[in-house]
């Protein structure tokens, strides 16, 4: 049985993350601490205590760190016989991680959500465990998969254990529990319960000189000899720490034993130590001090024979073992302090061998290991086995790869050309600074290279506008001619607010052949110019919105629509870009394509939904390091806690937001961020502070503010001005609405601007023709509520009532509370008791029950609906089992008939 010594805090919170995953709600925890602090015995006593929970188990090995994918066949081949009850999507991506087909869509949250869901499946129906030591040396490729999961562990019965050495990150698991050295009591227990009685003095010396590493504190110990135990004789000065506690007992093996052991330091597999055993054995002479048993016979097999005992040997030492299929070091600076015994030429030697003996991946790191100097080939091999690993979404892993190929590359242009592939990945896996760090050394080397210098500027162009200032990528990507930079560029102006920049480049952008990304960045630029053909450009770009088939095509689409002013036509070809990203190969796409689908469902009224898209959007921002992603989310968010008048949460998620884009020049972002403020002001009836704000993001430069965000909040200015008592200024900005809104023709886009016209000239025919156009329902209760208002003061309650109650019942559902108030307090001064409407029955529904149901009612299975949102099949239908009793119902076809009864028309506005 195992025993801990004063460990009882470590393992008391590590049973509340069991016990609590055993009921359903799952979680992670990270045991830190440094090399030979307990971390592994721990774990293995966690195992030890989930009861009738599933275990599964991986150790990170060095020599395996490279290989994409290595820790996760680990984890999941006890359990892949379960992955046909994943969905379609996610179960084909991991059957290409683990080898049972072809590469996939190269999709790392696809393949992240493929693992949540074949936990999920493992956990049936006891709960399940994950732990995984050494998690510094678990590979990328797994890594990524393995956090992805433990971030969204919140329904499902699975507690995920990492131990880690020293500061390694491990990314968004906020539970950490240190494991430092053993307290002095805990440590003496410990010494006594290995060595008998000690004197005091010895003890506390121990204890002083190792800082009560557990480890330590045993290694030492067994080396003292009896009079240093008893305190006759001092202890050694300086006492051996790190892989020097092992360098004595790697010392004293034989040669042979030597050499098995760094075999199985550079490859743990059994076969592979046990041939390129016998490889070496046969190429190099006996050395004094070998084997016996390697000189007793010269006959066929000598090697293989001697191989065996060697091995033998070096399990009989205790520094290592053979588990299943694999050789183990008990400790990992054992294998270290093998590599610290052994000379270079030795480990070259070795890695020749095993390269000889793999094939793939594991040659071409072999390879590597190997090389001494640049070698073309040995470079070719690491890109192949990059490409491999990025096709099968292991973009880490790739970027590690083709790092090193650039390495071992002779030729100057395709070192430069390696080092930017490898930026890509390192990109695409979410490691944005490693990615920048290889785009400059790429560039350095590109000199001279007219082709492949722009490439790496529209990359460098590119990682700017995604995590750096937007205003420095407008600058580097104006410098190209192609339309893929000229788009770019405009791409970029267009999250600063840069109408100047978007004109020239529209303008550059025209003189390249027609087309539908050509039409529609020159006819953007055209229209911002009041150039009468650029309207023309963009109708004729949407003709083509059919032909589209990636979600970069319909946000093109969304940018031409709103330029036009067709609101509702823009909400659709953002919608599209959603559903498209979510079902292709969506790396570096979705979480920026979120921005524009939470935007969408936000202006038109569900708050709800925008609320559970955002917040998916922002956790794979986050996890992509799409800084500027992030702002955007983050403003989304605080838009939405101000319509629900929620302080609070409004200015802290408006504040992080503008924290990012002030500095990064973002002005859509911070546009945003800053009217979340003003709504926050007018939805809480501070009206001057509101009319102040608006006003203040009316005058701001390109990069604090934007001329979309201008445009959209005209109404909500127009409004704040007026009840500001501020009536020349809602002229001057019903002026600057009307020119915007030239060349909408929408109804959505004329009610909107007949409510402002009504404002600003207390018109009641007005509200009246906006009410008519309306086919935003959120919208339309807004002019209810203003032209209810308006009747109730002038003495015609009766009238009044009817707008009011609509705007009211609006607001209630939508979850607008200020609104909802302010409707109420009018319907009751106009006579009305106020008796609360029925609710609507989705409203008992969390933004993410709402998701699924309204998923549900499009007929999608709870395995279409898992591939869609990166859940877990076994996700969905707990949240179907929360839904069906809130509801009270019983069945997917009634909460299907539910939501298509109350669904919403789908309406919006521009992006904002």
């Amino acid at each position: 049985m195992l025993v801990l010594y004063g460990r009882s805090a470590e393992i008391s919170a590590l049973d509340e993350v069991i016990a609590r995953a055993r009921d359903g709600f799952g979680g992670a925890v990270v045991l830190r601490g440094e090399a030979g602090a307990g971390k592994t015995a721990l774990l293995d006593a966690a195992a030890a205590r989930g009861g009738a929970m599933r275990v599964l188990r991986a150790t990170g090995v060095e020599s395996e760190s490279d290989l994409a994918f290595a820790a996760l066949h680990q984890v999941l081949w006890p359990v892949a016989g379960s992955l046909d009850a994943l969905p379609e999507p996610q179960r084909d991506a991991v059957r290409a991680v683990l080898g049972l087909a072809a590469g996939s869509l190269g999709d790392r949250f696809l393949v992240g959500a493929g693992v949540l869901s074949l936990l999920a499946e493992a956990a049936a129906p006891d709960g399940l465990m994950c732990v995984v030591d050494d998690f510094q040396w678990v590979d990328r490729a797994s890594a990524d998969a393995l956090l992805f999961a433990a971030r969204r562990l919140g329904t499902e019965r699975i507690a995920m254990l990492f131990a880690v050495r020293g500061e390694a990150p491990v990314k968004g698991v906020p539970l950490t529990v240190d494991v430092r050295g053993l307290a002095e009591s805990a440590a003496a227990e410990l010494l006594e319960s290995r060595h008998g009685v000690l004197p005091a003095q010895v003890k506390r010396e121990l204890v002083t000189l190792t800082g009560a590493n557990p480890l330590a504190l045993g290694e030492i110990a067994a080396r003292l000899t009896p009079a240093q135990l008893a305190g006759r004789e001092p202890l050694p000065d300086p006492l051996p720490v790190g892989a020097r506690l092992f360098g004595d007992r790697v010392s004293g093996l034989s040669a042979s034993a030597r050499l098995v052991a760094l075999v199985a330091a550079v490859e743990a597999d059994l076969d592979l130590v046990l041939r390129a055993t016998e490889r070496l054995f046969a190429e190099q002479p006996v050395r004094p001090g070998a084997n016996a048993a390697r000189s007793a016979s010269s006959g066929p097999g000598t090697e293989v024979g001697a191989g065996r005992v060697a091995l033998a040997e070096l399990e009989e030492s205790g520094l290592a073992e053979v588990s299943g299929t694999s050789v183990r070091f008990g400790h990992p600076l054992i294998r270290s302090a093998v590599h610290e015994a052994a000379g270079a030429a030795d480990v070259r030697r070795v890695h020749a061998v095993l390269a000889e003996l793999t094939a793939d991946d594991r040659r071409a790191w072999h390879l590597a290991g190997a090389a001494l100097g640049q070698d073309e080939q040995v470079a070719a091999a690491l890109v192949a086995a990059a490409e491999r690993a990025r096709d099968r979404g292991g973009y880490g892993a790739a970027a590690t790869a083709l790092a090193r190929a650039a390495e071992l590359t002779p030729e100057p242009r395709a070192r430069a050309v390696r080092l930017k592939d490898a930026a890509v990945a390192a990109w695409l896996g979410g490691r944005p600074g490693q990615a920048e760090s290889l785009l400059a050394e790429a560039r350095e080397r590109a000199d001279g290279d007219a082709t492949l210098a722009m490439e790496i500027a529209q990359l460098r162009g590119r990682f700017e506008l995604n995590s750096g200032n937007a205003a420095e990528a407008i600058r580097i990507l104006a410098a190209g001619d192609s339309l893929d930079m000229l788009a770019d560029a405009v791409e970029a102006a267009s999250y600063v607010g840069d109408t100047a920049a978007i004109v020239e480049l529209g303008r550059r952008a025209a003189a390249h052949p027609e087309g539908f990304l050509r039409d529609t960045v020159a006819g953007i630029g055209l229209t911002l110019d009041g150039d009468a053909a650029g309207p023309g450009l963009l109708r004729r770009a949407l003709v083509r919105a059919g032909e589209l088939e990636d979600a970069a095509g319909y946000l093109w689409a969304t940018a031409a629509a709103s330029a036009l002013g067709e609101s509702d036509l823009a909400t659709e070809m953002a919608e599209r870009a959603g559903r498209v990203a979510r079902v292709s190969g969506m790396t570096g796409q979705l979480p920026v394509v979120l921005e524009f689908v939470a935007t969408a469902e936000r202006i038109g009224g569900r708050l709800a939904r925008s609320q559970a898209v955002s917040e998916e959007g922002l956790a794979l921002a986050r996890e992509a390091g799409y800084e500027n992603t992030v702002a955007a989310h983050l403003a989304n968010l605080a838009v939405l806690a101000a319509l629900r008048g929620e302080e609070e949460p409004c200015e802290r998620q408006a504040r992080e937001a503008l924290a990012i884009a002030i500095p990064h020049r973002v002005g859509l972002r911070a546009g945003v961020a800053a009217y979340a403020l003003a709504m926050l002001d007018l939805c809480l009836d501070r009206y001057a502070a509101a009319h102040d704000r608006f006003t203040a993001i009316a005058a701001a430069r390109p990069g604090a503010g934007h001329p979309t965000v201008v445009w959209r909040m005209a109404p909500d200015r127009v409004e704040a001005a007026v009840r500001a008592g501020d009536e020349a200024g809602a002229r001057a900005a019903l002026e600057a609405y009307e020119q915007w809104s030239a060349h909408a023709a929408t109804p959505e886009s004329r009610a909107l601007l007949a409510r402002c016209r009504g404002l600003a000239a207390s018109s009641e025919d007005a509200f009246g023709e906006a009410l008519r156009l309306h086919t935003n329902p959120f919208e339309a209760a807004r002019t209810a509520l203003l032209l209810g208002e308006r009747l109730r003061r002038a003495q015609r309650p009766g009238e009044a009532r009817a707008h009011l109650r609509t705007a009211w019942e609006t607001f209630e559902q939508a979850g607008a509370r200020p609104w909802a108030r302010r409707a109420l307090e009018e319907l009751r001064a106009a006579g009305e008791s106020g008796q609360a409407p029925p609710a609507a029955v989705l409203d008992a529904l969390t933004p993410q029950e709402l998701r699924i149901a309204g998923l549900v009612a499009d007929g999608l299975s709870s395995k279409q609906i898992a591939a869609r949102l990166f859940l877990s099949p076994r996700t969905v239908e707990y949240h179907l089992y929360k839904i069906y009793p809130k509801l009270g119902i019983g069945s997917r076809t009634d909460l299907a008939r539910l939501v298509v009864l109350q669904k919403a028309p789908v309406a919006g506005d521009d992006m904002l």
